[in-house]
């Protein structure tokens, strides 16, 4: 954006038939910040909105504003929070780094609406400020954007477990052959390697609800430096009172203010565990691919869906497009992990200085692994085909079955069998026949490959 981007702002307000609601602090960080042209997510915008809301009604309830003045402020932050007026939030992520520039943004919109509602001039600072700050908004509005974004990726992630649990029951009894280092390992089924993937899910989700406790304890009511001047005394607990009733969240004020002002340690937490999940589902990525390769060349283990034309060269190519996606977008969230660390470590006494950063990441976070859970299940742990015969064929030349004999005849005869069915591509119970002296019965029951995937009980243990 360039020294003209309030004019041009304007302008595109003015084509849309409206003008802007915002003021002077909006239109000088407008002009101090033009460095990437990437502006807030919506969902932050919201929360912010959110935030005011209460804010103006705690206020209002404890007398601190008029309460014709506290109904206008709440009925336009609503409008806010409804996710009305977004373009009137034009200021670039890359401002000051306690987050006031967007935070006054919002003032100076939700002033302007209530004034408009009020009949009369409503200020920003005075009145829709009132015993606030950049320093407890921003942190408040990180917390509870977070949390309600987590939402939709937890029911994201809990639709792809059971999506995997559905897979690996369908295939509870299709045996495969393992691999370790890429090579030849003991067999499993294919229920128990999907079962693998659906624990792994199931952790994630356990590991973000884990740090939800830490998340409902917000900064409100801490103010500039933690100790809560300009605020009404009682003015923490009633905004944490009125933001839990408006989302039916356990909200509660931080247990010690100045920490929750000085540090972004649970943001930290949060990113931490997204990093996590992003793994485990570039593992499952990483799997499908591995298994759908081929076909002629490869695994060929499954058969991905053809979502499109794979190569602009060789014809008839299909690629495996939705895993190879998804893995670019863990990856992704594995690198502003690292982002979100590093802005996060900016604390410097009293404040975190790197929180519109913090927030920004974190949104694109939740944003990306929403995305990705989903297009992982409906375009490929969903669609996915198996070829049985194929894996069973395979998995019966697996010279790792010579494993199960080891407690008869030793790990050295073992190996010798094993090297042996390998290099004269043979069947292990063959070699076994003619070097380790067992019955044919006894062999046929220790190098059944299921019975090896299954070896302490009949059933299977996928859960």
């Amino acid at each position: 954006m360039g020294s003209d981007t309030v004019a041009e702002h304007k302008r595109q307000l003015q084509a849309d038939g409206s003008a802007p609601l915002y003021g002077p602090q909006t239109r000088l960080a407008l002009r101090n910040f033009t460095i990437s042209g990437q502006r807030f997510p919506p969902a932050f915008i919201r929360a912010l909105g959110l935030v005011k809301v209460c804010a103006a009604r705690a206020n209002g309830e404890l007398g601190v504003l008029p309460h014709g003045v506290a109904e206008a402020i709440e009925q336009a932050a609503r409008a806010v929070a409804g996710g009305r007026h977004l373009d009137q939030f034009p200021l670039d992520v890359f401002q000051t780094g306690s987050g006031t520039s967007t935070h006054m943004n919002a003032n100076e919109v939700i002033a302007e609406l209530a004034g408009q509602r009020l009949g009369r001039p409503v200020h920003p600072n005075d009145h829709v400020n009132r015993g606030q700050s950049s320093n407890d908004v921003i942190p408040t509005a990180i917390h509870v954007s977070a949390l309600l974004e987590l939402d939709g990726l937890s029911r994201a992630l809990e639709s792809l477990r059971g999506a995997i649990l559905g897979r690996a029951e369908a295939y509870a009894s299709v045996i495969k052959t393992g691999r370790t280092h890429l090579m030849d390992a003991l067999p499993l089924t294919l229920g128990q390697e999907l079962s693998g993937w659906a624990a792994q899910v199931e952790a994630d989700l356990a590991r973000l609800n884990d740090l939800r406790p830490r998340l409902l304890q917000i900064a409100q009511g801490a103010t500039a430096v933690g100790t809560g001047l300009n605020a009404h005394p009682e003015f923490a607990e009633r905004f944490a009172a009125v933001l839990s009733e408006r989302t039916g969240l356990a909200f509660r004020p931080a247990p010690n203010p100045f920490a929750a002002v000085a540090s972004q340690d649970t943001a930290v937490e949060l990113s931490g565990q997204l990093r996590v999940t992003a793994i485990g589902l570039l593992k499952i990525a990483t799997d499908l691919r591995w298994m759908n390769s081929g076909p002629a060349a490869g695994m060929g283990e499954i058969r991905l869906p053809e979502l499109q034309t794979g190569s602009s060269i060789m014809p008839g190519k299909v690629n495996p497009v939705a895993p190879e996606a998804v893995g670019m977008a863990c990856v992704q969230v594995i690198g502003l992990d690292a982002a979100v660390a590093a802005a996060a470590q900016d604390n410097r006494f009293q404040l975190a200085t790197m929180l519109p950063l913090v927030a920004f990441d974190l949104f694109q976070q939740i944003a990306l692994l929403t995305g990705a859970a989903r297009s992982l299940e409906e375009q490929a742990v969903d669609r996915f085909e198996v070829d049985a015969g194929a894996l069973a064929e395979v998995a019966s030349r697996n010279a790792m079955l010579a494993t199960a004999l080891t407690p008869r005849i030793g790990y050295d005869l073992a190996s010798e069998i094993a090297r042996k069915a390998l290099q004269e591509e043979r069947s292990v119970i063959d070699v076994a026949r003619e070097l380790s002296g067992l019955p044919d019965v006894e062999l046929e029951q220790l190098l059944d490959p299921m019975r090896m995937a299954r070896p302490h009980s009949g059933p299977c243990r996928e859960p």
